[in-house]
């Protein structure tokens, strides 16, 4: 079941109904970590040293020239920063534009099945503001890990297998389901749900791929939701007529 969800997955994402969810996603995500960048280094070249310099005077004279130096180094130690946190950065922003990805998915997989709900927008937003602070504790946690010999790795795939895993899921649940209905649901399938979660965490870890984790990772999930459903009894099925034929 997780590895034919996959498959389907990875054919969705290079599929054309999927290349404008990609682009606004990948760039409003760049637009983030560019200004994330260039904001830290400001802070650090006009703030932290002429901060520094006045409150040890005695300092060399070259500190104050010292300001873009600073800049740069702290915009390179974010940037590793991000390297980490790339994951629920890029899946946050993606959030807006997922229910796109999905209903192209549930039209075009399971055109038997009624369509999913997307979630409104305010509810929706408060939902991934809740799963960010989440998710940046725990790869944070991933992070201080990574300085322990043995488990660095397997924190890395454990923490976003798991989080990543749960953010999808429910929110392919929840085009069908209520918040606690979808939580239930993922709380009897969680072994499944966090194994999906760890392919899409060994997604996240192969470079230049990655950058397609979002779409990926809500079309293995969708795919992943229908099958289970199956398991459960089943969905509404889509009414007759051609309005939902044309949306595939």
């Amino acid at each position: 079941m997780i590895f034919a969800s996959a498959r389907l997955a990875f054919a969705d994402i290079f599929s054309a109904p999927f290349r404008g969810a990609l682009w606004k996603a990948l760039g409003l995500t760049a637009v983030v970590l560019v200004a994330l960048w260039f904001g830290i280094a400001a802070i650090a070249e006009w703030i932290a040293v002429p901060f520094l310099s006045n409150l040890f005077p005695d300092v060399p004279a070259w500190v104050d020239q010292a300001g873009t130096l600073a800049g740069w180094a702290a915009g390179f130690a974010l940037a590793i920063l991000l390297a980490f946190l790339i994951g629920p950065i890029s899946a946050v922003i993606a959030s807006l534009f997922l229910d796109d990805v999905a209903e192209v998915v549930e039209a075009n997989t399971y055109p038997e099945v009624a369509a999913g709900t997307a979630m409104p927008f305010v509810p929706g937003l408060i939902l991934s503001v809740k799963f960010f602070g989440v998710v940046i504790l725990g790869n944070l946690l991933a992070l201080v890990l990574l300085l322990v010999p043995g488990i660095n790795i397997a924190a890395f795939f454990v923490v976003n297998g798991y989080l990543l895993g749960r953010e999808y899921f429910e929110f392919a649940a929840m085009r069908y389901r209520t918040e606690a209905e979808a939580k239930a649901l993922r709380g009897r399938y969680g072994t499944t749900v966090f194994l999906a979660g760890l392919l899409i965490a060994g997604f996240l870890a192969v470079p230049l791929l990655n950058i397609f984790t979002p779409l990926f990772a809500a079309a293995l999930m969708v795919h992943l939701h229908q099958r289970v459903s199956r398991k459960e009894g089943g969905l509404i099925a889509a009414p007759a007529g051609p309005d939902r034929l044309a949306r595939g």
